[in-house]
C-alpha cells in the first residue's frame, strides 16, 4: 500500500535470530488531531535496541522494527498540532506519547507517566489502532507532537540522533542534580551514554573525572572535557579518591561486576551513585551498611522531559557540542553491522544510520 497507510522498516522476526532484519511493510497507529507523520533522515543506534531484540531484558512483540533516536522531516501534521509545521527538522525519541493529564504529566515529569507509550515495542490502545509502536529503522514515523522536537539548525542530523535518547538519558540527571561549577562529577563508563555524560558535565561547568577499566579511552575521555581518567583495573584504584566526588553518573553495562562499596567510598557525604545504564544483569548484592560511611544514595532515571530536550540541545548548540558518531548506511547488513558493533562494544561511541533516501527510494 505504501505511505500513508503503511511504513515500511527493517524488522527483526525473532529474539532467536536478532540479528538478521528483513525489509517489510508494517501499519502504524491511526493519524490523528496532535500526531506529527516524520519522514526519517536518521537514526542512532542504542543499546536499548539491542536489549529488546536480543531478550537481554525479557520477551518483546515480533516482528519488530528498532531505533528511538530519530531525525527526519516533518510531511504531515494533525489539524490541532501547533509545535512543528510541515518541513520542519524535527526528532523523536524513546518516548512517543503519555497521557499529559496525571500528576508526572502535570509536572514537567512526561517521562514517568504509568500510560506512557515508548517509541517502538508497546501496543497502542484501540483507539489509537491497536498496533504496536514501531521505530525509526523505517521510512517514516508517527508521533505525538508533544515527543516530537525541533532540531536547532547548527547540530547536523548524525549528531542530533543519539541526542534523542543518549543525549536525554545524560543530560537529565546531570541537571536535576544542579551540576554546575564548583561540583565534582565521576562518569563511569565511556561509550555511548558515558560520552554524552563528558560532554554535558564539563559543558555545564563540572569538574569531570572518568571512571574506566579501559585505558585506551583516556584520550577520548579527555578530548571530550574530562579533567582525569581514572583506570579502574588498577589495584586499589578508589583510595586516592575517598569522599572526592558530588554526583556520579553510572553508565556502564557491567555493573553487576562492581565493587559497588568501592565506587561508593568514593562520594562526598550525601554524594549520589545515579544509574542510567541499565544492564541484562541485576545489581550486586547491597547491604544497608554501604551508605553508612559517607550518608551516600544510590538513584536511577528513565530518559528525560521535553522542557530538559530543548535545554540540552540549546546547550549542544550554544557551545558547539559535537560527540564522536560513526555512520552505517541501513539496510539489511547494517543493521546486523550496527547491533553486532553495539553488543560487542566496537563503537566508538554511537552509531548513527543514514541514507535512508537510498533504502527508501519510493516514500
Amino acid at each position: 500500500m505504501g505511505y500513508p497507510d503503511t511504513f515500511e522498516g527493517f524488522m527483526v522476526q525473532s529474539q532467536d535470530d536478532w540479528t538478521n532484519f528483513k525489509k517489510q511493510e508494517f501499519k502504524p497507529k491511526n493519524f490523528q488531531e496532535r500526531d506529527v507523520d516524520i519522514e526519517i533522515e536518521c537514526c542512532g543506534v542504542c543499546g536499548s535496541d539491542v536489549h529488546t531484540i536480543n531478550g537481554g531484558w525479557g520477551g518483546a512483540p515480533m516482528p519488530l522494527c528498532v531505533g528511538h533516536e530519530v531525525i527526519g522531516k516533518a510531511v504531515k501534521v494533525g489539524d490541532s498540532v501547533t509545535t512543528v509545521k510541515v518541513g520542519d527538522r524535527v526528532g523523536v525519541g524513546a518516548q512517543i506519547w503519555s497521557c499529559l493529564e496525571c500528576k508526572p504529566c502535570k509536572t514537567d515529569n512526561e517521562n514517568y507517566c504509568p500510560k506512557k507509550i515508548d517509541t517502538y515495542g508497546t501496543p497502542y490502545p484501540e483507539e489509537m489502532g491497536g498496533v504496536i509502536a514501531q521505530g525509526g529503522y523505517a521510512s517514516h514515523i508517527r508521533a505525538h507532537e508533544y515527543f516530537t522536537f525541533k532540531i536547532p539548525d547548527d547540530i547536523a542530523s548524525v549528531d542530533a540522533a543519539p541526542m534523542m535518547c543518549a543525549g536525554l538519558t545524560t543530560y537529565s540527571p546531570l541537571l536535576r542534580a544542579g551540576i554546575g561549577p564548583g561540583k565534582k562529577v565521576a562518569i563511569v563508563g565511556v561509550g555511548g551514554l558515558g560520552h554524552y555524560g563528558i560532554l554535558w558535565a564539563s559543558a555545564m561547568g563540572a569538574e569531570v573525572y572518568v571512571l574506566s577499566h579501559s585505558p585506551d579511552k583516556e584520550e577520548a575521555s579527555k578530548r571530550l572535557g574530562a579533567k582525569e581518567f581514572i583506570c579502574t583495573k588498577d589495584e586499589d584504584w578508589d583510595k586516592p579518591w575517598a569522599f572526592t566526588f558530588d554526583f556520579m553518573l553510572n553508565t556502564a553495562d557491567m555493573t553487576h561486576q562492581f565493587d559497588l562499596a568501592a565506587y561508593l567510598g568514593t562520594l562526598s557525604v550525601n554524594g549520589q551513585m545515579h544509574h542510567v545504564g541499565l544492564p541484562d544483569e541485576k545489581l550486586p548484592p547491597i547491604s544497608a551498611q554501604m551508605f553508612a560511611p559517607n550518608g551516600c544514595s544510590m538513584g536511577g532515571s528513565h530518559i528525560g522531559s521535553r522542557p530538559e530536550m530543548f535545554k540540552m540541545l540549546k546547550l549542544a548548540s550554544e557551545k558547539k557540542l559535537k560527540p564522536i558518531i560513526e555512520t552505517i548506511p541501513i539496510s539489511e547488513a547494517g543493521c546486523k553491522k550496527a547491533v553486532e558493533g553495539v553488543a560487542e562494544n566496537l563503537v566508538r561511541y554511537r552509531y548513527t544510520l543514514v541514507d535512508f533516501d537510498k533504502a527508501f527510494p519510493n516514500r
